[in-house]
């Protein structure tokens, strides 16, 4: 039996991609994963997560990763709607990974409310018979999704390091981090839009515009 675990990093983020990493581990493989004593990404320490991804990588048959920019998720935002049709394009990127990893059956962490039709949305979208269990927090329930939830966030740690290499220190890429909203806030006062890495359709994101433009028609 091949088995996936799928999971997501930076669902929630304003800025940067949301990753979704995916591992293929056969039953052995899998007691290797559970022996490593891993748990929900967010759970650990930067530190600790890159060493773990690293000893991950070594044990898996194949992984999968694919990150959906900010200009896409941006799309399908403004299209209606918001978390209706960022589930369904989250549910047809987990298909790719999947359709990418080929196992017998693939344990997902479910973004949807509603789990099981999240799993008929992932289904639906890949070209042969594969088992989809598709749980809330299957991060904590099942190792070989706390394992692929592990490489997703060290991926996208990785890319927001680069972003800050590049364009300084904006904290988290979260809303709810202040470094965040300032770095949004100043870098609209000096270039009156968002870099391509801002996922302009949320709703921060559009309040920090707005009151900007207010502030520049009263001028």
């Amino acid at each position: 039996m091949l088995i996936a675990g799928v999971d997501d990093a930076g669902r929630g983020a304003i800025i940067g991609p949301l990753v979704i990493a995916g591992i293929l581990v056969d039953e052995a493989g899998l007691r290797d994963i559970e022996a490593l004593g891993v748990k929900d990404s967010k759970a650990l320490k930067p530190n600790r997560r890159e060493s773990l991804a690293r000893e991950i990588l070594r044990l898996v048959k194949d992984y999968c990763i694919k990150k959906i920019d900010p200009a896409e998720i941006d799309r399908v935002v403004e299209a209606g709607k918001k978390l209706h049709r960022l589930n369904r394009l989250e549910a047809k990127v987990m298909a790719e990974v999947i359709t990418h990893l080929k196992p017998t059956v693939a344990y997902v962490d479910a973004s949807d409310v509603l789990p099981k039709r999240f799993g008929r949305h992932i289904s639906e979208e890949i070209p042969f018979k594969v088992k989809i269990v598709s749980e809330h927090k299957a991060d904590k329930t099942y190792p070989v999704v706390s394992a692929a939830s592990i490489i997703a966030k060290v991926e996208r740690d990785r890319v927001i390091s680069d972003l800050h290499r590049e364009y300084g220190d904006f904290g988290s890429g979260y809303a709810s981090d202040g470094r965040t909203i300032r770095f949004l806030e100043e870098w609209i006062k000096t270039h009156n839009d968002y870099p391509s890495f801002v996922r302009r359709s949320w709703a921060p994101a559009k309040k920090i515009k707005a009151i900007y433009n207010r502030f520049q028609r009263r001028l």
